[in-house]
């Protein structure tokens, strides 16, 4: 599993030949975005900064898009969405949740949450997390310090921050490794397998922009 970050919520996971992709940044945004082919779109919720559904249709590749709380398989993959809110944009908007299971690892993407503590339902159905993926920004989604004390009470073997690459407060990412007392040197992409994560506990990976 290969996975890079593309600025804001963008996320790109690729494992073998299929490649998924969170929050994709849409042409109206503000924010530069980028293009590819994906096998599965998530979008937590409609903002241009994370609805570019149509930039990860690529060549050969039409994404199946998933947008909200339900279960799906596409292609092998299961999928999971659990709704919960934001305030990203200055408006409530629905947010969903997603878990993904892939290659044996248990992937929770929070997308804009902006709710310090998980809602029944969402905490009731996330269960062991491997790789969690958690807004730290601010503005409308969670700031840095109820978003790492809210990651290390979902208990991720590793944390890694979104939300703070051109949206969000300016020092985010700087106050929130303060609070996980951490200062891991950024990678431009993470690889991983099952074994890779043995030992792990909460440990914080910062992914810089691609």
């Amino acid at each position: 599993m290969v996975i890079t970050h593309l600025g804001g919520e963008f996320i790109k996971i690729q494992f073998g030949d299929t490649v998924l992709a969170f929050n994709p940044i849409s042409k109206d945004s503000k924010l530069p975005t980028a293009k590819f082919g994906a096998d599965i779109v998530l979008s937590t919720i409609n903002h241009p900064d994370m609805n570019g559904i149509d930039q990860v249709s690529f060549g050969d590749k039409k994404a199946f898009a998933v947008i909200g709380p339900g279960e799906y398989e596409i292609k092998g993959v299961f999928v999971k969405g659990l709704a919960s809110q934001s305030s990203y944009g200055g408006e409530k908007l629905i947010n969903t949740i997603y878990t993904v299971t892939l290659e044996g690892m248990n992937i929770c993407f929070l997308g804009a949450l902006d709710q310090p503590e998980l809602p029944q339902e969402a905490d009731e159905a996330i269960d062991e997390v491997d790789i969690l993926f958690v807004p730290i920004g601010g503005e409308g989604v969670l700031a840095p310090a109820a978003a790492y004390k809210l990651a290390v009470s979902i208990g991720p073997k590793i944390i890694i921050p979104i939300h703070w690459s051109g949206v969000g407060a300016k020092d985010a990412l700087k106050a929130f490794l303060k609070e996980a007392s951490d200062s891991p040197k950024p990678e431009t992409k993470l690889t991983l397998k099952k074994k890779d994560l043995e030992g792990k506990d909460a440990d914080v990976v910062v992914l810089e922009k691609e």
